[in-house]
C-alpha cells in the first residue's frame, strides 16, 4: 500500500493540513491529527497529520486505489495530487483536472475499473472483422463490393443485440454483462477456421452482435453507477479502454503480413480477453440502480427513441464505411503494406485519446450539446479530407480528425443510457443499436456501390458525411441537455414511490 510522507516547515505549515480533505477525496476527522475517506475511489486511505517541537508539520498519507485493471494509469496523478501543499491543493470540492469532475465512492471506482476491462473484449471483438476482410478476401478472392456485402452481412446480426439488451432489463445487467464478455471473444476466435469469405461473414454475424451487446451493458451500467456530473467521464474512460481494445486488434495487424493465412492469427489474439470475464464474473456487482424499485412496466419515450435511432443511423452512414474501407483504401490507393497500415493507425489515431478525455470532462462541465456538435462537424469534414489526400497531408488530416472527433464518444455516447427509464434502457439501446446498423447496411452497400462504379474514395465520403451533418443539427435543436442532472431526474418514471430520487447512478 503506498505511502506518502511530508514534512512541512515555517510558513509551509499550512493549518489547513489539519482540516478535512474536499478534493480527491472527502475526509472525515477520525481523532487529532488523524483523517479517514468519507467518500473518494480509495479501498484504503487514511492521513495523519502531526505538530513537531520545532514548529514543522509531519503529514503521512497511506492509501489503495479501488480501481482494478487500471489503477496503474491513475496512480502517478493520484500521487502528486495527494503530495501537493495545501496552498496548492483544488478548494471548495473541486477535483483535479484529470479526475472525475464530481468525485467517485470506492464502488463507482471499483465498478468502473472493471468495465473499462469489459471495453477492451469489446473493443478488439469489434473491430476484428473490419480490419482484417481486406487481408481475408485477399485469400478467398472476394472483389469490394463482395466485402461490403459481408460487412452488411455481419451487421444484420444486430438482431442478437437486441435480444441480449431486452434480457437485461428483465434479468439484470449483471447475468448479461458477464455471459457476454464469455462468449465474445470465444465466438471471434472460431473465425481463425474459416474456409470461406460466406462462412466467416457468418460467423462475425454472432460473434459481433454479442460484443456489442457487451459494449452496450457496460455503457448501461457506468450510467446507472455514475454521480451525475461524471457519466460523460465516465464514457471517456470507457472510449479509451475500447480503443486500446481495438489497438490491439491494429498491433495484431502485421501478423497477416506472414502469409496469405496470417490474418488468421489474429482471430487467434482475441482469446487473452477471456481472462476479462474471470475477472467480470469474480467482481460485478449488479447495477445499484436497477435493484432499486423501479417502474417495471414503464413506457418507452417514444421522441426520444426516434430522436436518438435517427441519430445513430446518420451517424452510421459515415463512420462504418470510413472504418470498413479505410484499410482497403490505404493498401489499394496508397499503397501502404500490414505494418504500414498498423503503424498509420497507431500514429494517427492514438492522440484521439486527448479528444475522448477532453469531450468527458468538457460534456459534464459545460455540456453535451456544444461538444457534440463540433465532434460531428470535424468527423464529417475530417475523413472527407482523410479520403482525398496523401502524403503528410493524409496523416495530419487523421490526426486532428481523431482528437476533434473523439470528442463525441463521452458527449453524446452517454444519451442513450440517460434518456430512457430503467425498465427500457437495455431495450431501448438495443433497438438504437439496430437503427445505427441499419446505417451501417445502407452505407456499406452504398460505398460498394458507387466504389465498384469507379468513384473515388473521397466523393464516396463526401456523400455519406451528409449524414452526421443532419445529425449535428439535430444535437442543436432536438437534442436536451442532460449534464449534471440525475437519472431519476431525466426519467421520473424511476422515482421511488414516496417520490425522492434515489440519486443512485446519477
Amino acid at each position: 500500500m503506498p505511502r506518502l510522507e511530508a514534512r512541512w516547515s515555517g510558513a509551509e505549515a499550512d493549518p489547513d493540513l489539519f482540516r478535512p480533505r474536499r478534493d480527491l477525496v472527502l475526509e472525515t476527522e477520525d481523532g487529532p491529527g488523524r483523517f479517514v475517506q468519507a467518500e473518494g475511489p480509495f479501498q484504503r486511505y487514511e492521513r495523519q497529520v502531526q505538530a513537531d517541537a520545532d514548529g514543522s508539520i509531519t503529514e503521512t498519507t497511506s492509501y489503495r486505489l479501488a480501481i482494478p485493471w487500471f489503477g496503474w494509469v491513475f496512480a502517478l496523478p493520484t500521487r502528486r495530487s495527494l503530495q501537493r501543499a495545501p496552498s496548492h491543493r483544488p478548494h471548495g470540492g473541486r477535483q483535479p483536472w484529470w479526475a472525475p469532475p464530481q468525485r467517485l465512492d470506492a464502488r463507482s471506482a471499483h465498478i468502473l475499473g472493471l468495465l473499462a476491462a469489459a471495453q477492451l473484449t469489446t473493443g478488439f471483438c469489434n473491430t476484428l472483422f473490419s480490419q482484417t476482410v481486406a487481408f481475408a478476401a485477399d485469400e478467398f478472392g472476394a472483389s469490394e463490393g463482395a466485402q461490403g456485402v459481408a460487412g452488411s452481412v455481419v451487421r444484420v446480426g444486430i438482431i442478437l443485440t437486441v435480444l441480449l439488451l431486452a434480457l437485461a432489463d428483465r434479468i439484470g445487467r449483471r447475468r448479461i454483462l458477464v455471459g457476454t464478455a464469455v462468449a465474445a471473444p470465444l465466438l471471434a476466435a472460431v473465425g481463425a477456421l474459416a474456409p470461406s469469405l460466406v462462412v466467416l461473414a457468418g460467423i462475425q454475424t454472432i460473434a459481433r452482435p454479442v460484443a456489442i451487446a457487451l459494449g452496450l451493458v457496460v455503457t448501461i451500467v457506468a450510467a446507472e453507477e455514475m454521480p451525475p456530473g461524471s457519466r460523460a467521464y465516465a464514457v471517456s474512460v470507457l472510449g479509451l479502454a475500447y480503443a486500446l481494445g481495438a489497438g490491439t486488434c491494429v498491433w495484431a495487424l502485421p501478423l497477416a503480413d506472414l502469409g496469405t493465412h496470417g490474418w488468421r492469427l489474429i482471430y487467434a489474439v482475441g482469446l487473452v480477453y477471456v481472462v476479462v470475464a474471470v475477472s467480470l464474473y469474480r467482481g460485478v456487482p449488479e447495477s445499484r440502480r436497477y435493484e432499486l424499485p423501479h417502474a417495471e412496466r414503464a413506457p418507452l419515450p417514444g421522441r426520444r427513441f426516434l430522436l436518438l435511432a435517427a441519430s445513430a443511423f446518420l451517424y452510421n452512414l459515415l463512420i462504418a464505411s470510413t472504418t470498413f474501407y479505410e484499410n482497403r483504401y490505404l493498401k489499394d490507393v496508397r499503397g501502404y503494406s500490414a505494418t504500414l497500415i498498423a503503424v498509420f493507425t497507431i500514429v494517427t489515431a492514438t492522440p484521439g485519446a486527448i479528444g475522448v478525455m477532453a469531450g468527458g470532462r468538457l460534456a459534464d462541465v459545460r455540456g453535451r450539446r456544444l461538444v457534440g456538435t463540433i465532434a460531428l462537424i470535424s468527423l464529417a469534414i475530417g475523413n472527407v479530407i482523410v479520403f482525398s489526400v496523401a502524403g503528410p497531408g493524409l496523416w495530419g488530416a487523421k490526426l486532428v480528425t481523431s482528437i476533434l472527433a473523439g470528442m463525441a464518444v463521452p458527449a453524446l455516447g452517454v444519451y442513450a443510457a440517460e434518456l430512457f427509464p430503467t425498465a427500457r434502457r437495455g431495450g431501448a439501446n438495443g433497438g438504437i443499436s439496430a437503427l445505427s446498423v441499419v446505417g451501417s447496411v445502407v452505407g456499406l452497400l452504398l460505398a460498394g456501390l458507387l466504389l465498384d462504379q469507379g468513384v473515388t474514395y473521397g466523393r464516396v465520403m463526401a456523400v455519406l458525411a451528409v449524414g452526421p451533418l443532419i445529425y449535428a443539427a439535430l444535437v442543436v435543436f432536438a437534442y436536451p441537455e442532460t449534464a449534471r442532472r440525475p437519472l431519476d431526474d431525466i426519467n421520473p418514471e424511476d422515482r421511488t414511490k414516496g417520490g425522492l430520487s434515489s440519486e443512485v447512478g446519477g
